[in-house]
């Protein structure tokens, strides 16, 4: 028994005498680190002015930046290592890569494909920060773009981290990629309507409203029979923001009911006649016509 006490109590000596050896390497090891992060911030202010002045690529920007902020980390964190174990060398890490690189890879695959789709994504530029895009079933402004994930805001403000392997393998919808973006509003008119100077009059109500684009040209056409109306689309071009569509889209749908008033044109609801069996009926075979109007076709 005391023979045991006496190997456990040797070997508790043996790790504090490690302990306190290595305590040195350690506390310089952190303070490695320490100056390692100080350091991150100031090459990403020094590569994000420097690539402000020679580069117009933003993706391309943010893309030197991310890249230099985990290569310092990453050289740190070797000279912390080598601190701590001083015969560990930079062969021994690379062969030790080498050994545990399926390991890893295995581990950290989905890091490791959101970072590579990441690097892709800002080479590619598909969108930008600033960009109005559907993703999904998220629809936002993109705010951030980095090497792991693409941050949009909703329009109700609230934060959606899409991770990158997604956004590159899914289709995404860029709403502001061009200057701008064309609505186009179907507006039903009662049969009796001559098509002709409707065309001209849904053209007019809206050849005023501030912020429809002069070029290109607004259009109404007449697209087909419906089932109780001769439908209208008006086609017409805004700004691609989110915002400016809906508010201008707003102004047009009232302008439109409007001037249908004013020349008296009818914008009819359809109508449907439903058939019910009568239950007083001494065959019960008799049908009861009930007509219903439903109003589910507006401007």
């Amino acid at each position: 028994m005391n023979a045991l006490f006496q190997t456990i109590h040797h070997s508790l000596l043996n790790w504090v005498s490690r302990a306190i050896d290595l305590l040195p390497a350690l506390l310089f090891a952190f303070v490695v680190l320490l100056l390692t992060r100080y350091s991150v911030k100031l090459v990403k202010r020094l590569i994000k002015a420097s690539s402000e002045r020679f580069l117009h690529n933003t993706s391309l920007q943010l893309l030197l930046v991310q890249l230099s902020s985990v290569a310092v980390w990453v050289v740190g964190i070797l000279i912390a290592c080598t601190l701590v174990f001083p015969s560990l060398r930079l062969g021994d890490i690379i062969g030790l890569l080498g050994l545990s690189s399926v390991a890893v890879g295995f581990a950290f695959q989905d890091i490791f494909k959101n970072f590579l789709a990441g690097i892709l994504l800002l080479l590619n530029e598909p969108f930008r920060v600033g960009d109005q895009v559907i993703i999904n079933d998220f629809e936002g402004t993109v705010e951030s773009i980095t090497i792991r994930s693409t941050q949009i805001r909703t329009y109700q403000d609230e934060q959606i981290v899409i991770p990158n392997a997604i956004v590159f393998t899914n289709p995404v919808h860029v709403l502001t990629r061009y200057p701008s973006r064309r609505t186009d509003l179907t507006i039903g008119l009662s049969y009796d309507t001559p098509l002709p100077k409707a065309r001209q009059v849904l053209l007019g109500a809206i050849a005023d409203i501030e912020g429809i684009m002069p070029n290109p040209a607004a259009e109404v056409d007449v697209i087909g029979f419906g089932e109780s109306s001769i439908d209208f689309v008006v086609r017409y071009w805004t700004l691609p923001q989110k915002a400016q569509v809906r508010q201008i889209q707003s102004q047009v749908v009232l302008a439109l009911k409007q001037v249908c008033d004013e020349a008296g044109f009818n914008i009819p609801f359809p109508i449907r006649t439903l058939h019910f069996p009568n239950q007083s009926s001494d065959d019960g075979n008799s049908l009861i016509p009930v007509k219903q109007n439903s109003s589910d076709r507006h401007a």
